[in-house]
């Protein structure tokens, strides 16, 4: 059985019996307009991160994550510009050491390739980051313009987390799937996350 790798959500990482399968892929969709970052942010607080960056600038991700209301660790932020980034991508994850977090965020930017280049970028991060015994999370945005190449990310990918912020009454709510799970066992229930501060698991009930 894989080592289980913690998401830095506790209560999460519970229900996934210790986390994410090391060497894994996760694909986290939400909508551009929702909290999902705090995710990416807690997760740094786990492991030695490298933080990839393609729309915001380094120094951007950088404040954001020291003004964050959760834990958060000593990220690598790098910023993928110019006209390659999948090639600028793809010389920092061959960098990435053992047992370490990869973020990409967002993905979108590298899903707008080729998909024959893409899908060998997909295959040689899968390859690095099994090797390295290490986690890779792919910022997938759910918005106005999901790109085409959506489904390969999700196929390809061996976890996914999909994040449904609504508006409901005078509250926002966040609820979190899992309807993709290699090497595990997917979560059956919704899980409703409370992302006021430190994210955690909402386990008020709902009022009809």
């Amino acid at each position: 059985m894989s080592q289980r790798l913690r998401t830095g959500i506790a209560a999460l990482d519970r229900q996934l019996e210790g986390g994410i399968p090391s060497g894994s892929i996760v694909a986290l969709t939400a909508s551009p307009a929702s909290q999902a970052e705090l995710f990416l942010y807690e997760l740094t607080a786990t492991r030695g991160t490298l933080y990839l960056t393609l729309d915001r600038t380094s120094d951007a991700v950088a404040n954001s994550l020291n003004a964050a209301p959760a834990r958060t660790g000593q990220a690598t932020v790098r910023d993928v510009t110019g006209d390659a980034p999948l090639d600028n991508a793809s010389k920092l994850v061959a960098a990435l050491p053992e047992s370490s977090n990869l973020i990409i965020d967002p993905v979108d930017v590298l899903e707008r390739h080729e998909p024959a280049r893409y899908r060998n970028f997909i295959n040689e991060l899968q390859n690095h980051i099994y090797n390295t015994g290490g986690l890779a999370v792919l910022h997938c945005l759910d918005g106005r313009d999901v790109p085409v190449l959506r489904d390969t990310t999700e196929h390809m990918a061996d976890v996914v987390f999909q994040l449904e912020t609504t508006v409901k009454g005078d509250r926002i709510e966040n609820r979190l799937a899992v309807p993709k799970f290699r090497g595990g066992r997917a979560l059956s229930d919704v899980i409703k996350l409370d992302l006021a501060a430190a994210i955690d698991i909402d386990t008020s009930r709902d009022i009809a």
